[in-house]
C-alpha cells in the first residue's frame, strides 16, 4: 500500500512524527511524505524533521507564504503532479492549514481517498480561514479520525457518519507522551528562566496579527502582565512582521523576552514550567493541558470546547488589554481543582489506529 502524507506547519509535523514511525514499522506499507512549504524558516521547520526524526520528505514544494488563494492553488498544482507521478492508494492529511486543504482537494480530483486525522473540529466561525480549511476536507475524507466525543458529534450533525468516523483520541497527546522524556534539562537556564515563575505566550493567528487594534490589544495586555511576571514570547515570523509595521517592538516592555521560533523539544519544556500560557494556538491550548498548565486563549471561540468547560482553559476575547491582564491574572491565582481525565484525548495511542 502506497499512501501520500502532505504536511507543511508546525502541528502537522508533530502529528505526522508520531503516526509516521508506525507507517514505518507496518509491512507492504510505503508512505510518500510531501512538505508542501506552507512554514519554510529553519526555526519552524528543518528543526521540527531534526528533533522529531521525521525522514526528508520526498517532495519539498517549497511554495512559501502568500495569500490563501495564491497559496493554496500553488499547492494544489504542485500536490496534483506529484500524486499524478506516484499513483498512491491514500491519501494521509492532518489539521486545518492551507496544505489541508489542497491535498483533499487534489487527491479528490484524481479519485484518490482521503484520511482526514484531527477530523470533526469547529468553531462555528466561517471567517477563520481554518474552519474553512477544516470543514472542507471532512466532507471530501474516505476515512475521518476524530480526537474527541465533540468532534465525531460535530460530524454527525454535517451528516457524516458510520464507519468512515473513527473515534481515536489525539495524536498530539501521542507526541506529548513519547517526545516528553527527550526534553532538554538546560531550556530554562539558558534563558534565565526560574520554573513557575514565568508566562509563556504565542502569538500567530492572522485575526490577531492582521487586525491593527487587536494586535494592540494583545501586546498591551501582555506588557502590562510582564509589569508583574516574566513573559516569554517567542515570535511567529508573522507575528514579528506586524510588529514591526505597527512600530510596536520598541514598545515591548523589558520584561516581555521576545524570541526566535523554538523547536519542539525547547517548546514543550517552556511549557511544562510556565505559570500559565497565553495563545490563540489550537495546537498549544492542548499541550498546556497535557502538562496540566492553566491556558487563557485569545481568541473568540476555540475548537477545544472540553477544556473551556474543565476549567484548564479560559477563553478571553483579544479586543481590550485589561481584560488580557485580568484573565491572566486570575488564571494565575486559581488555585481551585481542575479534573483532568485520562481519557479526554485518548491513552497515547491514537497513532496506531
Amino acid at each position: 500500500m502506497k499512501i501520500v502524507t502532505v504536511v507543511g506547519a508546525r502541528p502537522q509535523f508533530i502529528k505526522a512524527a508520531v503516526v509516521s514511525r508506525w507507517l514505518r514499522q507496518t509491512p507492504d506499507c510505503k508512505e510518500i511524505l510531501v512538505h508542501t512549504g506552507q512554514h519554510y524558516d529553519e526555526n519552524m521547520s528543518d528543526v521540527f524533521f531534526q528533533e522529531l526524526e521525521i525522514p526528508t520528505p520526498a517532495y519539498h514544494l517549497g511554495v512559501g507564504s502568500g495569500g490563501h488563494g495564491a497559496q493554496t492553488g500553488r499547492m494544489l498544482e504542485a500536490i496534483e503532479e506529484v500524486l499524478r507521478e506516484t499513483k498512491p492508494d491514500k491519501m494521509l492529511i492532518y489539521g486545518d492549514t492551507n496544505s489541508t486543504l489542497a491535498g483533499a482537494l487534489a487527491a479528490a480530483k484524481l479519485h484518490v481517498p482521503v484520511a482526514h486525522v484531527e477530523a470533526g473540529l469547529r468553531s462555528f466561525n466561517r471567517k477563520m480561514p481554518e474552519e474553512i480549511n477544516r470543514v472542507v476536507s471532512d466532507h471530501l475524507s474516505t476515512w475521518l479520525f476524530a480526537p474527541t466525543e465533540a468532534a465525531v458529534t460535530n460530524l454527525q450533525n454535517e451528516g457524516i457518519t458510520g464507519a468512515k468516523v473513527a473515534l481515536v483520541g489525539d495524536v498530539m497527546y501521542d507526541a506529548a507522551i513519547y517526545y516528553g522524556t527527550r526534553t532538554r534539562a538546560d531550556t530554562l537556564g539558558k534563558l534565565g528562566l526560574q520554573s513557575k515563575h514565568y508566562v509563556l505566550a504565542t502569538i500567530h493567528r492572522a485575526e490577531n496579527t492582521d487586525a491593527q487594534t487587536r494586535l494592540r490589544d494583545v501586546f498591551g495586555g501582555l506588557n502590562a502582565i510582564a509589569d508583574e511576571l516574566p513573559v516569554v514570547l517567542p515570535l511567529h515570523p508573522r507575528t514579528r512582521a506586524a510588529l514591526t509595521r505597527d512600530n510596536l517592538l520598541e514598545r515591548c516592555n523589558p520584561n516581555l523576552r521576545l524570541l526566535d521560533p523554538l523547536g519542539y523539544l525547547d517548546m514543550v519544556m517552556l511549557e511544562k514550567h510556565a505559570s500559565v500560557i497565553a495563545t490563540d494556538s489550537g495546537g498549544v491550548q492542548k499541550e498546556a493541558f497535557f502538562h496540566r498548565v492553566p491556558c487563557v486563549t485569545l481568541r473568540d471561540e476555540t475548537e477545544w470546547v472540553e477544556l473551556v468547560e474543565l476549567g484548564w482553559n479560559r477563553l478571553v476575547p483579544p479586543t481590550d488589554a485589561g481584560a488580557i491582564h485580568a484573565g491572566v491574572l486570575q488564571s494565575l491565582r486559581d488555585t481551585k481543582q481542575r479534573p483532568a481525565p485520562a481519557h479526554l484525548y485518548g491513552g497515547g495511542q491514537a497513532a496506531i489506529q
